[in-house]
C-alpha cells in the first residue's frame, strides 16, 4: 500500500532543503468532525523571510464527491496547499489552511489552479483576507506509484472579498494580472486590497 502522505512529506522536505531550509518542519495537526486530522507544516523563514505553511492530510484520498459510494479510492486527482506570507505565522492561519485542504473531504470540492475558495470570515485574527485563491506553485507534483495519480502543490493567495468579487467577475488570470501591474506582494500579510479597474 503507497503511503501518500510519506511521500508527499519528503517530497516537501527535498524542495525546501534545496531552497536552503533544512530543518524540520514546526507542525500543527486539524482535526474536523467526521474527518481525518489534517497537519500544517511550517517551513522557513527562507532567505526572503517567507514562512510556506503546507498542509498534508488533503492528498490522503483522491478528490471526488463524498456522497458517490462508488468513488475509486486510488484513482483520481489529489493536492495539497501551501501559503507563503512574509514574517511571523499570524494566529490563526494553520487552522484556515487545514480548513481549505479539508474542503474536499467536507464539501466535495475539487482542489485546482484557478479555484477561489472563499472561508467567509477572516482567514487569521484581524486579517482582512476571506478567501484563497489557488493556482500552481513552485513546489513541483509529488509523483505517486501507478495507479496513483501524482499530487498537484497547489499555491492558496489570502484575498480580500473585494478580489473575490472580482475574480468572479473577471477570472483568476485577471486578478493576478493586476497585481502584477499594482505591484502587489501577495506574501505581504499586511497589504491592502488591490482595487482593479
Amino acid at each position: 500500500m503507497t503511503d501518500v502522505l510519506g511521500e508527499v512529506r519528503a517530497h516537501l522536505r527535498t524542495h525546501f532543503a534545496r531552497a536552503g531550509i533544512s530543518s524540520e518542519p514546526d507542525a500543527a495537526s486539524v482535526t474536523f468532525l467526521g474527518t481525518e486530522p489534517i497537519d500544517v507544516l511550517r517551513f522557513g523563514p527562507d532567505g526572503e523571510g517567507v514562512v510556506h505553511h503546507v498542509s498534508l492530510g488533503c492528498s490522503r484520498h483522491p478528490m471526488t464527491d463524498p456522497a458517490d459510494i462508488a468513488a475509486d479510492p486510488v484513482r483520481g486527482p489529489r493536492a495539497e496547499v501551501t501559503v507563503a506570507l512574509r514574517g511571523t505565522s499570524p494566529v490563526g492561519l494553520a487552522r484556515s489552511v487545514a480548513v481549505l485542504a479539508a474542503t474536499p473531504a467536507v464539501e466535495g470540492l475539487v482542489l485546482a489552479p484557478d479555484a477561489l475558495v472563499d472561508l467567509g470570515s477572516p482567514l487569521w485574527g484581524g486579517a482582512p483576507f476571506t478567501a484563497f485563491l489557488l493556482g500552481r506553485s513552485e513546489i513541483g507534483d509529488v509523483a505517486l506509484p501507478g495507479p496513483h495519480d501524482p499530487v498537484a502543490v497547489l499555491s492558496a493567495i489570502p484575498i480580500t472579498a473585494t478580489e473575490a468579487a472580482w475574480v468572479r467577475l473577471k477570472g483568476a488570470e485577471a486578478m493576478r494580472e493586476a497585481w502584477r501591474t499594482d505591484g502587489v506582494d501577495v506574501s505581504d500579510p499586511t497589504r491592502k486590497a488591490s482595487a482593479p479597474s
